[in-house]
């Protein structure tokens, strides 16, 4: 089934990572919800994303609101679904289904319908009860009001207990990652992760890498030193990382290379890997960088993005049986149908990794 949409080919010519994530996904389309319905971005990717024939998109809102901007925006409808929470038939049972879900935390019926009404809330739980397949939020919404819904609704994967976050960077540069795509964590969620944590989040980043580009994740694990070029206790605790990543990896039979304490220059440029350390698997050729804390990850994964340019999507959620991203606020419409495309595709592999993910809910409830 091939791309359709006036100017989606130019546009998927520019993006060699998303365009091969798209055209994967049209082959298994999925249902994505977006509770941000009303914001014009969003409202333009849903659009692209039927256009584009990937799957079936969600919209919570107003109902009247959107229809009166996508009349406003020229948009049509078609295929595009609207629920408003408030009027769904669904508020009661989603209500009462995540009363019963957090009824140790002193939740309320009464209280779990208000919290329903929140479309991050609704369409988690849409999620959850498998009537969507997976969700996208963010555009207008602090980090916190998106996260915050997966992590009580969702589950952590199992043998996974750390959740965190990914972004995807596309350059123009081939030379740098796969083809010049680069995967980046932790960039949005732990602020200083300990040892098992920022193992976690190597692991999990390197199998969202070998999901969606189906070759070896080669993973650097940054620092400010370069085997040992430098003595301090954050080297140790990436080292330390490092160390537990492999053992993690091999327990699961993931085929991935891990290395670090790696500088970035040394993890990405084969001539600097070479005068720094030679003897590496991932040294020079990293596709995927894990730094070792918040602030550095979000820092860097924004020079990269706006000085280089770079097409980022993101912030993908890891670690949880369900697929979900939150986007930056400053998101255009290209990069939320980029997300979506992302998010739907590991939908595909969470059917199979997590048959059971949602199961603690009573579907027919």
């Amino acid at each position: 089934m091939g791309i359709a949409g006036k100017g989606c080919s130019s546009y998927l010519k520019r993006v060699r990572f998303i365009g091969g994530i798209l055209q994967k996904l049209q082959r298994h389309p999925k249902r994505i919800v977006f509770p941000e319905g009303s914001e014009p971005r969003v409202l333009q990717a849903a659009r692209q994303f039927f256009t584009l024939q990937l799957g079936a998109p969600i919209l919570l809102g107003d109902r009247t609101r959107i229809k009166e901007l996508a009349a406003r925006l020229n948009l049509s409808l078609e295929g595009v679904r609207i629920i408003n929470p408030a009027d769904s038939e669904e508020l009661d049972r989603f209500a009462n289904v995540y009363a019963r879900h957090r009824e140790d935390k002193g939740m309320t019926v009464e209280r779990a319908r208000e919290v329903m009404l929140h479309p991050n809330y609704f369409g988690s739980m849409m999620v959850a009860m498998r009537q969507a397949d997976g969700v996208v939020s963010g555009t207008n919404e602090a980090a916190g009001s998106v996260l915050r819904p997966l992590f009580q609704v969702f589950r952590r994967a199992p043998g996974v207990s750390t959740a965190s976050s990914c972004m995807i960077m596309e350059v123009e540069d081939t030379r740098f990652g796969h083809e010049g795509a680069l995967f980046m964590s932790d960039c949005g969620v732990i602020p200083e992760p300990s040892v098992e944590q920022l193992a976690d989040i190597a692991v999990s980043t390197a199998a969202l890498a070998l999901r969606l580009l189906g070759i070896r994740p080669r993973v650097a694990m940054l620092s400010f030193s370069t085997h040992g070029s430098a003595k301090h206790t954050t080297v140790e605790k990436v080292r330390a990382a490092k160390d537990i990543a492999i053992e993690k990896a091999r327990g699961i039979m993931l085929g991935a290379d891990f290395d670090g304490d790696l500088q970035v220059d040394a993890a990405l440029i084969p001539e600097v890997a070479d005068l720094k350390y030679k003897d590496s698997p991932v040294a020079g050729r990293a596709n995927v960088l894990v730094f070792p804390d918040l602030n550095s990850g979000n820092i860097g994964s924004k020079l990269v993005q706006h000085m280089a340019r770079a097409n980022a999507y993101g912030q993908i959620i890891l670690g949880l049986d369900q697929p979900a991203a939150d986007v930056s606020r400053g998101a255009n419409a290209h990069d939320v149908l980029g997300v979506a495309g992302i998010v739907g595709l590991q939908a595909i592999a969470y059917r199979e990794l997590y048959p059971d993910a949602g199961m603690r809910f009573p579907i027919d409830a």
